[in-house]
């Protein structure tokens, strides 16, 4: 009976992780990047970004900006070590199916208007929310660069 008893049990949590190994196979992967400094995570968030979609390009992937990472996202914003602007790279992953969000108690703080970022930004009421609210509620992985 104990060994009937086992070969049931070991047959249940084998279907059961099958179909959860199934079940997450099946489903596009979705992640939020998450950049607050685009001093230090501008050009890699977008290489990293730019590689992820060239590997798994059905991903859906939101980018959230708050503090200095929505500077990434301003008109004329480039990457001062390198001379790199972001706009071109940005624009190039937008049209990728990428959307990218500017964190709005920022835009409050800096005394920043939406007019100064390029026609690709969305605007979140709060950066930090919207990356919860992403990971938690919808299942998005997390990822900062």
């Amino acid at each position: 009976m104990k060994k009937l008893l086992s070969i049931i049990t070991a047959a249940v949590l084998t279907f059961g992780f099958c179909s959860i190994a199934s079940a997450q196979s099946t489903g596009n992967t979705k992640v939020v990047y998450h950049i607050d400094d685009a001093e230090t995570q501008g050009l890699k968030g977008l290489r990293n970004i730019r590689n992820h979609l060239d590997v798994s390009p059905q991903t859906t992937i939101i980018v959230v900006t708050h503090a200095n990472g929505v500077d990434l996202l301003m008109e004329g914003g480039k990457d001062k070590k390198n001379n790199v602007e972001y706009a071109p790279l940005v624009g190039a992953l937008k049209s990728r199916g990428v959307k990218f969000e500017v964190c709005e108690i920022t835009l409050k703080n800096r005394n920043l208007k939406k007019d100064q970022f390029t026609l690709d930004a969305d605007f979140t009421p709060s950066g930090v929310v919207r990356v919860a609210d992403l990971q938690y509620k919808d299942g998005f992985a997390y990822i900062k660069p």
